[in-house]
């Protein structure tokens, strides 16, 4: 595929360097149109380098090949990133005053724009104004992430993280929605069982294999939003596109999450944490012999992670999304909603979603089959199928949430 990557003049121009390698490792002919802004941040030479084609962003150049008309017409794709305010009012208003607006103007494909600005210049009306102009064009315009700026404030403004551009970009050339609910988000997704050591053979664990919270990573990755996957043990490998941190213990996993959830707007815990671990830990394996007791292994209790996160959300006065995963089984003293509902009011996460578990249910397999429970009080929201089909409706909840109660700012 032949892709023109245009880049205006914002600080954030070095992170297209990975978006263009993103480009040319999956084999597509790339030719970069930086705007004379753009090169006094990155040079010339590092985008001839990485792209293997000669650069300029001069319409005098080349002349007799017309690049300001026949780069327009032959691109499969243009992306623009960063898309820096001045760059999308030019755009919206059809200027052409230098290589790269000549080709927007020319451009018979999908375009693609990723603004990056400080977080005044993208909420003044004016640019939000010419979002709205160049979206009823059917230009893709993502949302930019919200974090920390050039300066030492944060909000949205940041340029999205290459692979997520990437894979907005691949998105609309094969036709899909690119505008996407958690497009600008970003995501954290707990996944997979905690293993706490006995000694250095031996641990307790438990029968998840991931593949919900895998297929909760690639759905919220499909819906636009950066994912961080932070992966306990799993049988299955992580999806392309997101970022992988690997856990082992429920206190590991704790200490990643707690990180992480300080930069997201949205918080899944769909990892299996051990309740208990040991209190002790022996530093060489526990032996078995005739002239010796039993072994008796005292265990103590873990962190609550997911109740901990909603307190930290609260105490911080954040808009964030946290959304829990409960395993249950019901006895003689209730059933399984009646037990996830009491979790639900003492965790105080956002929405709760409820398997019922057993030796031969949702461990494992490849279908599950859940509920939703929302604290707000709506109506309980029945889902299964595969673990895709349940991912995606869950993604769906999550971004209709958002909407909802957490609009972007």
């Amino acid at each position: 595929m032949r892709i023109v990557l245009g880049v205006g003049g914002g600080i954030a121009a070095y992170k297209v360097a990975s978006l263009l390698r993103l480009f040319t490792e999956t084999g597509h002919d790339v030719t970069v149109i930086p705007t004379e802004a753009a090169t006094r941040f990155v040079g010339v030479a590092t985008w001839e380098a990485l792209s293997g084609n000669p650069v300029t962003n001069s319409v005098f150049d080349d002349v007799d090949q017309v690049k300001h008309v026949r780069l327009g017409h032959e691109a499969d794709l243009i992306v623009v990133a960063p898309a820096t305010a001045d760059l999308l009012a030019r755009a919206a208003t059809g200027q052409a005053n230098d290589l790269l607006t000549n080709t927007l103007l020319m451009a018979r494909g999908p375009v693609l724009f990723a603004p990056a600005m400080h977080t005044e210049m993208w909420q003044h009306a004016a640019t939000q104004a010419n979002v709205e102009t160049l979206r009823s064009r059917g230009v893709a315009v993502l949302e930019p992430a919200s974090g920390r700026l050039t300066g030492s404030d944060s909000g949205p403004g940041r340029l999205p993280e290459p692979e997520a551009i990437f894979e907005a970009a691949m998105a609309l050339a094969h036709g899909l929605q690119v505008d996407a609910p958690l497009s600008g988000r970003t995501v954290t997704i707990s996944a997979g069982g905690t293993r706490e050591p006995l000694d250095p053979v031996r641990f307790l664990g438990n029968r998840s294999s991931g593949k919900q919270g895998v297929a909760l990573a690639a759905a919220a990755r499909d819906a636009g939003a950066t994912v961080r996957l932070v992966a306990a043990h799993m049988e299955v490998p992580a999806p392309a596109g997101v970022e992988l941190i690997a856990v082992e213990t429920a206190l590991q996993l704790r200490e990643v999450m707690l990180a992480a959830a300080a930069g997201s707007d949205v918080v899944i815990m769909a990892a299996a944490v051990a309740d208990f671990r040991p209190a002790e830990v022996s530093g060489s394996k526990i032996k078995k012999r005739d002239d010796t007791a039993d072994p008796v292994i005292t265990l103590v209790r873990n962190p609550d992670i997911l109740q901990e996160l909603v307190e930290v959300r609260d105490a911080a006065g954040s808009s964030q999304l946290v959304v829990g995963f409960a395993a249950e089984t019901g006895d003689e003293q209730g059933d399984v909603l009646s037990y996830a509902e009491a979790k639900l009011k003492r965790k105080g996460c956002d929405l709760l979603v409820v398997n019922h578990v057993g030796a031969d249910k949702v461990f494992g397999q490849d279908n599950n089959s859940v509920v939703i429970l929302s604290r707000a009080g709506s109506e309980p929201q029945s889902a299964s199928g595969s673990k895709q089909d349940v991912a995606a409706i869950v993604i769906d909840r999550v971004g209709s949430e958002l909407s909802r109660v957490f609009p972007r700012t």
